[in-house]
């Protein structure tokens, strides 16, 4: 069976916090400056509670308050070894965007967000997939293919699509920053890796300079038997990710479904601030 995910494997360790000896005019300014909904309050390492934007607005005729006066004593919260199951329901239960992650001793170590749950439902849909695809291609080639995990050099990797969308890659980019690591799934050959699903992901970490990818690996038993993805990728042309086309002027049809009631000038404010979070 394989190991359920922790908080420890998705929690964000690098976290931002005030003091409560911060007034809320100071803390007005850090949530207007941040793209966060709220704050955990520190003190000497330990957590006290946690302070929202929606708390703040009692308060705005008292900005010299300190932050100790006003908020609430304590706040709900998990620890590492926590399953991210059990997370979920936490924040589903309560309605939070954002979970403290404390230690043994009560000191924050960590912060868990609804981000962070949809990350975890991405990458646990995975192995579903890999098997669906190791499946349908012993069938069809007659072959057995071994699984593994590698990170497989972006020079390696041979195409099987021949064009990709820029706002899509744009998207992925902003996703590869926040933390979403989705393995590429691939072939092994015995000039590269063939790309069966991830194109967008792979051209997106090309173009931020990375160098290498994560990715899920299927090796064939016959490496030099032809498949036929590998023969459709040939008769295009395609040898490496300098082949697919990027295309600038259309949308992909997820960011058109999801984008279907922005004005243009919106979309690309939007596309904007995504090219610029870190």
């Amino acid at each position: 069976m394989s190991k359920q995910p922790t908080v420890a494997d998705y929690m964000v360790r690098d976290i931002q916090y005030i003091d409560p000896g911060m007034t809320v005019k100071d803390v007005i300014k850090e949530i207007t400056a941040s793209h966060f909904h709220g704050f955990p309050v520190v003190q000497k390492g330990y957590l006290l509670g946690f302070i929202t934007a929606k708390e703040l607005l009692r308060y705005t005729d008292r900005q010299d308050a300190k932050v100790r006066e006003i908020m609430k004593k304590g706040t709900v919260c998990a620890i590492p070894s926590m399953s991210m199951e059990d997370a979920t329901r936490v924040l589903f239960r309560y309605g939070l965007r954002n979970l403290p992650v404390v230690d043994e001793n009560r000191k924050l170590v960590g912060m868990i967000s609804n981000i962070d749950v949809v990350r975890s439902h991405i990458e646990k849909s995975r192995p579903n997939k890999v098997s669906s695809v190791k499946s349908f291609l012993e069938k069809q080639n007659g072959i057995h293919m071994r699984v593994y995990d590698e990170d497989i050099p972006i020079s390696d990797i041979l195409p099987t699509q021949k064009e990709v969308f820029m706002d899509e890659l744009i998207g992925r980019q902003y996703e590869m920053k926040r933390g979403l690591n989705e393995p590429l799934i691939v072939i092994k050959r015995m000039n590269g890796y063939l790309v069966v699903d991830g194109h967008h992901r792979a051209m997106a970490a090309k173009m931020m300079g990375a160098k290498t990818l994560k990715a899920i690996v299927l090796e064939p038993d016959q490496i030099s038997l032809k498949l036929g993805l590998e023969k459709t990728a040939e008769k295009w042309g395609l040898k490496s990710l300098e082949d697919v086309r990027v295309i600038e002027g259309a949308k992909h049809p997820f960011m058109q479904i999801t984008t279907m009631l922005l004005p243009d000038d919106d979309l690309s404010k939007l596309n904007e601030r995504l090219n610029d979070s870190n």
